[in-house]
């Protein structure tokens, strides 16, 4: 998948393998997020803070509930997906 960054260029997206095991733990827990969700929160994210380690989160709604927070490090030219994780959006907003 790609996704366009403000400088108006292609950047490509890789999911660790810990991201790539993270859509089934969560679907093996009853809370199925797609690939596609993933990209959403990372292509138009409603949000995205400093974390740890000089990593970035995004966060972006999924249903009127819950939120998807993507982890993620910004490289040159690609985003590599650390991890991802929905939770309840009154955890993480005003």
């Amino acid at each position: 998948m790609l996704i366009l960054s403000n400088l108006d260029y292609a950047m490509k997206i890789i999911f660790t393998k810990h991201a790539e095991l993270k859509f089934r733990d969560l679907e093996e827990q009853g809370f199925k997020i797609a690939k596609g969700q993933v990209e959403d929160a990372l292509n138009m994210p409603e949000n995205i803070i400093e974390g740890e380690k000089g990593r970035l989160v995004a966060q972006s709604a999924i249903d009127e509930t819950h939120m998807i927070r993507v982890i993620y490090e910004k490289k040159e030219d690609s985003i590599r997906v650390i991890t991802f994780y929905p939770t309840r959006r009154r955890k993480y907003e005003g």
